[in-house]
């Protein structure tokens, strides 16, 4: 991938942009493969490649400049903004998009967010496109004075960019590294995304998570599901569910399926897409508080924890649980890798490299564990 801000030093965020993607690639693979190499019964499918650039269906843009011509981009070495609205690991969509956002912050007089001063009111612009070619806008104010002038401004915005569907003002008070705050006040009548990938459509709410790169999303999904229905289980846990997208991708008649997620954001958005089916449920709480919990014990389970990995306690209560099948979703191999290891009864047998993150060090894997046999 070429990139013009990359070759002069305004962003040089893509560390491995000069690497060919297949090398990019074939480093991830061998990387992988060195942090489980102790488990000798792992077999590895081939990876599932990404487009090398355009892949992203969220941007979150840092505003900066002036009020008549802000940036949307990133902070530079002196805490200002640096543009970035033509970022090539962003879709097309939202390459189209950020101009016209740009503008129109500019026409409604949203002060951007002065960092080493602790002034002004716009700090964020964050952009997220459904497989649809859909959008969500989210505009992160530092307080809900330009709340009221957002609301007038908007419907101009909208009939000139119609494919805009959802739009919040979220609120962040706070001096402090976060990219959004915990009030999202709506502006459209719509509060919800919709996500189709394959078969099943996930709703989106605007602080819920969701794979940035949908192509390979999908992808995931479709051989976490495969996985679940060669093994057919009784009852699935989905814990770290997020918006549902593996409860929702391995549901089946007769088969339980729960979901469980700390972010209530989150279930609401996974009930919403659950509507009709009578055998999957979702709970918001901790997954590991949950387990711990539990009386009964699941067929099989799916963990996708956050790059901290799924820590001692869950990993020790699978270990001892007795639950013969564990998929295990990570974005992060190296903690993957310690999980694995404090869980020795359940042996990983497949394994799959999915590249999300094209063009960065940052890698998916998933793995099939079953518990081993004893002699």
């Amino acid at each position: 991938m070429q990139c013009s801000y990359y070759d002069t030093h305004v962003c040089r965020s893509c560390t491995l942009i000069e690497v060919p993607y297949p090398d990019q690639v074939r480093g991830k693979e061998e990387r992988c493969a060195e942090l489980l190499a102790e488990h000798t019964d792992l077999r590895w499918l081939p990876s599932v490649r990404s487009p090398e650039s355009g892949y992203r269906n969220k941007a979150k843009m840092v505003v900066g400049g002036t009020v008549e011509r802000p940036t949307l981009g990133i902070l530079g070495p002196d805490g200002r903004g640096v543009d970035l609205r033509g970022c090539g690991v962003c879709s097309p969509g939202i390459q189209r998009l950020l101009p016209a956002l740009a503008t129109f912050c500019a026409r409604v007089g949203l002060v951007p967010y002065d960092v080493p001063r602790r002034r002004g009111e716009l700090k964020y612009v964050l952009v997220t496109e459904s497989p649809s070619g859909e959008f969500m806008v989210r505009f992160v104010l530092r307080s809900d004075t330009p709340v009221r002038r957002l609301r007038t401004a908007l419907p101009g915005l909208l009939s000139t960019e119609p494919r805009i569907v959802v739009v919040t003002a979220n609120l962040l008070p706070e001096h402090k590294a976060v990219v959004e705050g915990d009030v999202d006040i709506p502006l459209t009548e719509r509060t919800t995304l919709a996500m189709p990938l394959g078969e099943v459509t996930l709703d989106l709410r605007p602080q819920s998570f969701f794979q940035t790169n949908s192509h390979v999303a999908r992808e995931l999904y479709a051989q976490v599901a495969g996985w679940v229905d060669g093994i057919g289980p009784g009852s699935v846990w989905d814990l770290y569910c997020g918006v549902g997208g593996f409860a929702l991708h391995c549901a089946a008649p007769g088969r339980r399926v729960t979901g469980i997620e700390v972010s209530a954001e989150a279930i609401e958005s996974a009930r919403s897409a659950a509507a009709g089916l009578s055998d999957v449920r979702f709970e918001a709480g901790d997954a590991t508080a949950f387990a711990l919990a539990a009386i009964e014990v699941p067929d099989l389970v799916i963990v996708n924890p956050p790059r901290r990995g799924i820590g001692a306690d869950l990993a020790g209560w699978l270990e001892t649980s007795g639950v013969q099948h564990v998929v295990y979703s990570s974005c992060n191999p190296v903690t993957l890798a310690k999980d694995l290891a404090a869980m020795p009864s359940l042996r990983p047998v497949e394994g799959r490299v999915l590249d999300m993150f094209p063009q960065t060090p940052h890698v998916e894997v998933a793995v099939l564990l079953t518990r081993a046999v004893r002699d």
